[in-house]
């Protein structure tokens, strides 16, 4: 090497600055970004669109999207349940904007959020307060009592959704509200309702509520005989709702025909299920087999 070009090297050395960390970052950032570009436009327009749905929906990066997309061979419905069941994927929540969000609902004179703060939430989501999609919210936060969520419940609750801002929250409306079409989900908010809707030291559930949760339920699941169950109820029960009838009517929903065609009448139902059936043969709701 010649005396210039040493020269020249110890003037690099000495004045031009290495690359900062943030730098190298962002270059692999962009790196990234390179090739997912690459893998997007080799994708076909259908899946092209999922990533797109995806993206829109969750608020997750393009690379997060196509993840959870493969790891469920792209449908879409179980990509979402891919992203919310491993926090790796979502993007961590802020604990600031939570507490902001908190302290914007909370009452003023408690610890919690109470029935006019969820009013207020409702108004800032464009959501109606009857809306399945609050009964939805109340199982992800756990909450233990209709119409109330404590701080832990609340902030709880949006971190395993992934929110931190209004925003986010009415971007999760359509994914809470498809989770109702999941069976097994459907199973564990439906028995998740009947603790939350009871009032708390009963071990029943009003018959009023239980009538107005079963159709706000069933509304989902389109079941046929649902207004006469609630009929029937109002006629000849007029009682509180067991647990046990509570989570055995949707055992029957499940399983027997709405004819009746495949309705055992041996079977272990409890006597309040039997009854209904002996109802709809008797006012000729069905018809004997």
């Amino acid at each position: 090497m010649n005396h210039i070009s040493s020269s020249l090297l110890i003037l690099e050395e000495k004045f031009i600055p290495p690359k900062s960390n943030h730098s190298i970052e962002r270059s692999l950032e962009r790196g990234r970004g390179i090739c997912s570009s690459k893998i997007r436009n080799k994708l076909g327009r259908g899946h092209r669109d999922k990533v797109h749905q995806f993206v829109a929906i969750t608020g997750a990066s393009e690379d997060v999207a196509l993840k959870a997309l493969k790891a469920s061979e792209w449908h879409l419905e179980a990509a979402f349940d891919v992203f919310y069941s491993q926090p790796q994927l979502r993007s961590k929540t802020d604990n600031r904007r939570l507490e902001e969000l908190y302290n914007r609902y909370r009452d003023p004179y408690a610890d919690m959020i109470t029935a006019d703060g969820i009013t207020y939430l409702c108004n800032d989501l464009m959501v109606d307060p009857q809306d399945i999609v609050m009964l939805v919210l109340s199982w992800h936060m756990k909450a233990a009592t209709m119409c109330e969520y404590s701080k832990q419940e609340f902030i709880s609750g949006l971190q395993s959704l992934g929110i931190d801002s209004l925003e986010k929250f009415r971007d999760r409306i359509p994914y809470m509200c498809n989770e109702l079409k999941d069976e097994h989900k459907f199973h564990e908010i439906y028995n998740f309702a009947f603790a939350w809707a009871k009032e708390k030291g009963q071990k029943s559930l009003a018959l009023d509520t239980a009538i107005g949760m079963w159709q706000l339920l069933f509304d989902e699941r389109k079941w046929p005989l649902i207004e006469h169950w609630c009929q029937f109820l109002q006629v000849r029960h007029n009682k509180a709702i067991s647990r046990d009838t509570w989570s055995q009517l949707l055992e029957f929903v499940r399983n027997v025909d709405p004819q009746l065609s495949n309705y055992d009448s041996e079977g272990a139902w409890p006597y309040l299920i039997d009854e209904f059936v002996e109802y709809l043969l008797e006012n000729g709701v069905v018809q004997r087999g």
